[in-house]
């Protein structure tokens, strides 16, 4: 089974947050919801609280993890991005090659990283700034090589199905944009 961390920050936006995480579970993808706060609750940046799966300064297992992912929200993904724990976690991950993604505000850790020298990223509109060495597609979800980009709320479920493809197969995501009646709404395009 496939494995995702998702690290969490007060302030986070809730949809960017909990809309791929949902996709990604009911595809069979164990995610678990990293605390960066040093508490196991971490509030969103509209005061929902979300209880995590564990601090992580408590993570011990980072070799069997094969994406790493951060919503945006503020000011959640500007204390994802002050939180060297984060920072280094998500170039130790991208150094292996493995898949690292971020969606809205929260590019802006792997644009600091330098992560995104030479890579087409997305943002949401205003933070291109902070995507250093970028090439900006202004797309709703940009994949380069092992980065996931995605532009913000909108286009959580567009960056979670993209995910879960590329966790599982594209069958999986298919079967679920359907059962979820994606393709129904929005095309068979989605």
């Amino acid at each position: 089974m496939p494995r995702a961390y998702e690290f969490l920050a007060d302030g986070f936006e809730v949809t960017e947050a909990m809309v791929p995480v949902d996709i990604l579970h009911r595809g069979n993808v164990e995610v678990k919801l990293i605390s960066v706060n040093g508490s196991d609750w971490v509030a969103s940046n509209d005061g929902i609280a979300i209880r995590c799966d564990m601090r992580i300064e408590d993570v011990t297992d980072w070799d069997d993890v094969d994406l790493l992912m951060i919503p945006g929200g503020l000011p959640g993904a500007t204390n994802l991005n002050k939180h060297q724990g984060v920072r280094e976690a998500f170039v130790r991950q991208a150094a292996k090659g493995k898949r690292v993604a971020a969606i809205c505000a929260a590019p802006m850790v792997l644009g600091s990283t330098g992560l995104l020298k030479g890579r087409r990223a997305t943002c949401f509109p205003g933070f291109e700034e902070f995507l250093t060495g970028a090439t900006l597609t202004h797309e709703p979800v940009t994949v380069d090589g092992n980065i996931t980009t995605a532009e913000g709320p909108g286009a959580a479920s567009k960056y979670g199905f993209c995910l879960l493809e590329q966790l599982t197969s594209e069958q999986v995501a298919d079967e679920w944009k359907e059962t979820m009646r994606f393709k129904h709404v929005y095309g068979k395009d989605f």
